[in-house]
């Protein structure tokens, strides 16, 4: 099964235990690798296969970069320890995440830093739920109180499932996790009736809704839960050409977010062709509205980090700037 990974679901196939445990040794000193990176002048984009680079998909399809005289290489990473693993040593210094990753690799050892919102700048924009199967009784979240839900514990989708939950009126104490890491499983496993529930991200929410499924509850409306960000090593940041290149990023996606929501199925190819969208949804899934480059905001932040904080996820709390985007201890 071919599936995109979505917005925010970047940890959904790892917890923030073994992230921990790959930006722990990334502490200290940088490495010859990151040291190169950081002087090569060159911005070196780590991502999944997700829609939330498809500006930067697009930014590369129309020579958007070479026109602002930027040196841009995107590179794809199969797996988010993997991703985070190249963040950490320095083999990209430049990655597309979310708060929570980013939060827990700078406590890791890792100085980076947020530069701008990628999606969730509002509520509409990208998607997560929770979603039963097709022979399922349960009609709202109230029914799963009590109930396990399939989820990646120390995830973002744990976090977005614990504040739909929430604003459902269930407590803490009746919000179960059922551990199911990976996402193909996790879906399956919904879809076959032996999880009540799975908190999933919009492309398999899409592929369960095309398949019988039913998505029980999203973060479309209400507040604005979660986001996915584009994050830069310190070192490249500080770096002699650094800031002149990450303002000319913010241009160039600036631009080629214009692009897309001015005629997104101009580039349903590219998305398709980047983010493996399953065949069952590739002609059909909504492309989503891009931001134009903002800064996260402590009010999109800071929650995140008290519930990490709440849940033992950080040893210690992290205090976030918005106006600079670094975390400090």
């Amino acid at each position: 099964m071919s599936t995109a990974i979505s917005r925010r679901a970047f940890l959904g196939a790892t917890g923030l235990a073994g992230a921990a445990l790959l930006v722990g040794c990334g502490g200290g000193a940088a490495s010859s690798s990151a040291a190169s990176a950081a002087s090569s002048g060159k911005a070196l984009i780590g991502t999944l296969a997700t829609e939330d680079l498809l500006p930067f998909w697009v930014a590369e399809q129309e020579g958007l970069f070479q026109k602002a005289g930027l040196s841009v290489e995107i590179v794809k990473f199969q797996s988010a320890s993997e991703l985070i693993a190249g963040v950490s040593s320095g083999d990209v210094n430049m990655a597309m995440t979310d708060i929570m990753v980013t939060a827990s690799m700078f406590a890791g050892g890792t100085d980076v830093q947020m530069e701008w919102v990628t999606l969730g700048t509002n509520p509409e924009q990208g998607r997560f739920g929770i979603m039963v199967g097709p022979d399922s009784s349960v009609k709202t979240l109230n029914d799963l109180a009590g109930v396990p839900i399939g989820v990646g514990s120390n995830t973002i989708l744990e976090y977005v499932m614990d504040k739909l939950m929430e604003s459902a009126g269930v407590p803490d104490s009746q919000i179960i996790v059922e551990e199911l890491q990976k996402l193909p499983v996790r879906y399956q496993a919904m879809a076959s009736g032996q999880v009540a529930a799975a908190a999933l991200p919009g492309s398999l929410l899409a592929l369960g809704e095309a398949s019988g499924c039913r998505t029980v509850a999203d973060d479309t409306k209400g507040d604005n839960i979660s986001q996915s960000v584009m994050i830069a090593r310190a070192d490249f940041a500080t770096s002699a050409s650094g800031p002149t290149d990450l303002d000319a990023l913010r241009k160039v996606w600036d631009e080629a977010a214009g692009m897309v929501n001015a005629n997104p199925e101009a580039y349903r190819s590219t998305l398709v062709a980047n983010a493996n969208l399953s065949d069952a949804v590739k002609d059909t899934y909504p492309i989503s509205e891009y931001p134009m480059c903002e800064m996260p905001t402590n009010a999109m932040v800071d929650p995140v980090l008290d519930w990490m904080k709440g849940k033992g996820y950080l040893a210690k709390p992290l205090t976030y700037d918005e106006k600079t985007g670094k975390f400090s201890a």
